[in-house]
């Protein structure tokens, strides 16, 4: 390793090409673990759990805790997080440790939680239940006011290509973003992981507190999976449009919330898999 600038990391590689090699320097994206833990007060003492390990690109790691903590359904507003800190106790790579620590009026149960997270974080046992664990987050079906063109929704996946500074340099990032209907971004961020992605734009819009995002359109660079179409029908997007493809549970969400769930947007085209009255 050479060194590293803002999500990437240089290094030394041998290439080949057309039967010559030369040594070269090539960036690749950084990719490094984080613990997410809660801590919250029982008694008048604070306890605090481990939640969760997530492989991310470091940067904007509160933004992706608290997107992390609104998709599954631990907080709902700003105001249930009293802080965000890093651990920086007698832990190996403190910095890859983030503690949220919940307001004394959000209950906390980790007994509960964890029975909860094996089901939506592990793909559920099945799909009834995988829906049935949405709506039991207090996630309703959304509001109908929103509208793109087709000419927009095609504009959109250049537009998120645009501000991805990281992925112009290694290739080897996700990228999602919250638009205003008209194409104008409003927050995009990169990471290695496309749930990670999504976790920080929601987490962003959460701790500026202007969520739900019922006016925005959430674009995705990869393909929209269940876990990205559960966490943007929890922020209250509308209208989410992916690069790739989405699959049949990720359908099947969306159309029980009214979501229009876009896919293949690329190539000047575009499918329309859940609410397509909200394009036109």
């Amino acid at each position: 390793m050479i060194g590293s600038r803002g999500g990437a990391r240089t290094y030394r590689v041998t290439k080949y090409r057309d039967g010559a090699a030369t040594r070269e320097r090539d960036a690749l994206a950084v990719e490094e673990p984080m613990e997410i833990r809660v801590a919250w007060s029982e008694g008048g003492r604070k306890r605090a759990e481990a939640l969760s390990v997530t492989m991310r690109t470091p940067g904007h790691d509160f933004e992706l805790v608290a997107g992390f903590l609104h998709g599954e359904g631990l907080v709902a507003a700003a105001d249930d997080l009293v802080e965000l800190t890093y651990c920086t106790g007698p832990e190996e790579q403190e910095y890859n440790v983030v503690e949220a620590r919940l307001s004394t009026h959000r209950s906390f149960d980790p007994d509960s939680v964890r029975r909860n997270f094996y089901t939506t974080s592990s793909c559920g046992v099945c799909g009834k239940a995988s829906l049935e664990a949405v709506e039991a987050q207090g996630c309703s079906v959304l509001p109908s006011g929103l509208r793109v063109s087709p000419a927009q929704v095609v504009a959109l996946p250049d537009r998120l290509r645009e501000a991805q500074g990281v992925f112009s340099r290694t290739g080897g990032l996700h990228a999602a973003g919250f638009f205003h209907p008209g194409g104008r971004p409003q927050s995009v961020f990169e990471d290695v992981g496309r749930h990670n992605a999504v976790d920080k734009v929601v987490g962003h819009a959460l701790l500026g507190r202007t969520l739900p995002a019922h006016d925005r359109i959430l674009v995705v660079s990869g393909r929209a999976s269940f876990e990205v179409v559960q966490k943007a029908i929890a922020a209250g997007v509308p209208i989410l449009v992916a690069v790739g493809a989405p699959s049949s549970l990720a359908v099947d969400l969306a159309q029980r919330f009214g979501q229009t769930l876009i896919g293949f947007a690329r190539d000047g085209g575009f499918n329309v898999y859940s609410a397509p009255e909200r394009v036109g």
